[in-house]
């Protein structure tokens, strides 16, 4: 059966279909009868389904814009039909049908999530098509409501995520530093990137950063419990070699399930920043920017945390010389790509990059010119995110 009316353009038949689908849900074959021949009355253009029971509903429901829904079922009663209806057809707008005398269900069923009710015996086609089309405009409004608050609470979420993962510097002296993050490929929620910097009372600067495999709000919680165990960690006076350890303690006690694990960068800056003790586990080296290009040594990297049973980390001293600038980067920077299909820049290609942008001793503005570079390089956004952290020793 086709019948014809005017809908809101959101509601139009897609191509390929014989008219917008409605489905009836009455066991009465009279009160269906009814509906028919009040659509008829009209140009509607609306393909009619019918079912006469919940049973019959559920094969049919799946693509329904909207349904016409009696709760006076064979198999299901009042307000218990229009919650197994949200169910099977959540999208659809859900318009009730009740009678004279039972009229007050019909605004029960609103309350319960129903866009609109009519009486049977009560209305004529235009006015039927008309309910037909508002319900659909109000639960379109509701989706986007819906929506829209989603997106703010995961805006809220972001802010909160951000904030455990990247922290403000405890920095006593003077320290130039300047962090960056940007998803891979601009996904809405923060990955399990993190960074941390404290300084200590005997001047020595401690460093962070760390990513947690994966993406997603468990990952990035992750991230978060380690970053505030480690910065504890530090306050605390536990030594620097037991650190890691402890802080693999806290990932296999926190996370969801045991393939995540964690790559970690740590340094500690001596007091007179001629010098930095580093801490590889499964985590790439931080480059020397200034005053020459160059990757520190990789030689000995651990196996990440949560991997095996016991954590090997060596401590590798790094000199500094005057005017040092590094940068600590996480995979998501290396794992660009030289075109869609290219090779792997690691780090030859990223400090070629930097080659090219020559920054002024100081600039502040690298990170975010290094990044895009990358992203232009790589053909798009990058695969996983990006978490930078610049770090300038005492002006010469």
């Amino acid at each position: 059966m086709h019948i014809v009316a005017e809908l809101p353009a959101q509601a139009a038949a897609q191509p390929g279909q014989t008219g917008w689908p409605v489905l009836l849900v009455e066991d009465d074959d009279g009160d269906a009868f009814l509906v028919e021949e009040l659509l008829n009355e009209t140009p509607a253009q609306v393909r009619l389904l019918r079912a006469s029971s919940m049973a019959e509903a559920r094969t049919m429901a799946a693509g329904a814009r909207c349904v016409l829904l009696d709760l006076g079922l064979p198999d299901s009663q009042g307000l218990s039909a229009l919650e197994t209806m949200r169910r099977l057809a959540p999208r659809a707008a859900i318009v009730v049908l009740t009678g004279l005398v039972d009229e007050h269900r019909g605004v029960e069923a609103m309350a319960a999530g129903a866009q609109d009710y009519l009486v049977k015996g009560e209305i004529d086609g235009k006015a039927l098509v008309r309910a037909l089309r508002y319900a659909i405009e109000r639960r379109d409004a509701e989706h986007a409501a819906r929506a829209l608050r989603e997106s703010e609470l995961r805006a809220e979420e972001n802010s909160r995520l951000e904030r455990g993962l990247l922290p403000t510097p405890l920095l006593r002296a003077h320290l130039g530093h300047t962090a960056r993050y940007r998803p891979g490929r601009r996904q809405a929620t923060l990955g399990g990137d993190f960074y941390d910097v404290v300084e200590t009372s005997d001047g020595v600067v401690h460093v962070l950063l760390g990513d947690v495999c994966g993406h997603g709000p468990d990952e990035a919680a992750l991230g978060v419990s380690l970053r505030i165990a480690w910065r504890t960690l530090v306050l605390s006076g536990i030594r620097e070699p037991d650190r890691l350890a402890y802080l693999q303690d806290v990932l296999v006690s926190e996370r969801t399930n045991e393939e995540l694990f964690a790559t970690v960068c740590t340094l500690a800056l001596a007091p007179d920043r001629a010098s930095l003790g580093m801490r590889l586990a499964g985590h790439p080296p931080p480059a020397m920017v200034r005053p020459v290009l160059a990757a520190l040594p990789d030689d000995e990297v651990g196996p990440a945390l949560g991997v095996l049973d016991d954590v090997d980390s060596e401590l590798v001293t790094v000199p500094l010389p005057p005017g040092w600038e590094l940068l600590l980067a996480t995979d998501g920077l290396l794992e660009g790509r030289d075109g869609p299909a290219g090779d792997r820049l690691g780090w030859d290609g990223v400090l070629g990059e930097i080659a090219a942008i020559n920054p002024a001793a100081g600039d502040d503005t690298l990170p975010d010119v290094l990044i895009d570079r990358i992203e232009r390089r790589n053909g798009g956004p990058l695969t996983d995110d990006v978490a930078l952290l610049l770090l300038r020793g005492p002006a010469t």
